[in-house]
């Protein structure tokens, strides 16, 4: 309850609320439509809409099955204890060597060359095309969705 004895506290609003935007971000960036992000969670269109705005009245099933659906959610074969995969912090420079697709589709800059976030991501979205998907490696498939997720409210020119 929050103060006036009505509702979810603040905090779990807030939490809620980071959470569909978490989801957001991420169907987002593995370029999926809400609808199809929908289907795979088993959920109608309308209730993935009110997971992404963080409506308290979402079946927690229903997150549950939009974090599998988008791979954010780990499950510690353990315990059974699900997880949310915490963001990981991205670099403030990238050399172009280290990541094999990066340097094919920047094959005009040396391999020491450090680009900014925002400049790497530039270059995986405007050469998505050019992009081989089964050349990525683990490391810089990671890369690619951390600097999505992170820079996903990042106004550019």
């Amino acid at each position: 309850m929050n103060a006036d004895g009505k509702g979810q506290p603040p905090d779990r609003e807030l939490w809620l609320k980071a959470l569909g935007q978490r989801l957001r971000a991420a169907r987002k960036a593995l370029g999926v439509s809400a609808v199809a992000a929908a289907q795979a969670a088993g959920v109608s269109r309308v209730t993935w809409h009110r997971m992404e705005a963080g409506a308290p009245g979402v079946a927690a099933g229903s997150y549950a099955r939009a974090l599998d659906a988008l791979g954010l959610a780990d499950l510690d074969q353990a315990d059974g204890v699900a997880s949310v995969r915490a963001p990981r912090s991205i670099p403030t420079r990238i050399t172009v060597g280290d990541y094999p697709e990066l340097r094919a589709l920047a094959w005009s800059l040396q391999p020491g060359t450090q680009l900014t976030p925002r400049q790497v991501l530039d270059l995986y979205d405007t050469n998505a095309r050019y992009l081989d998907a089964a050349a990525l490696t683990d490391a810089e498939r990671t890369l690619i969705e951390d600097l999505r997720e992170a820079l996903a409210d990042d106004v550019h020119p």
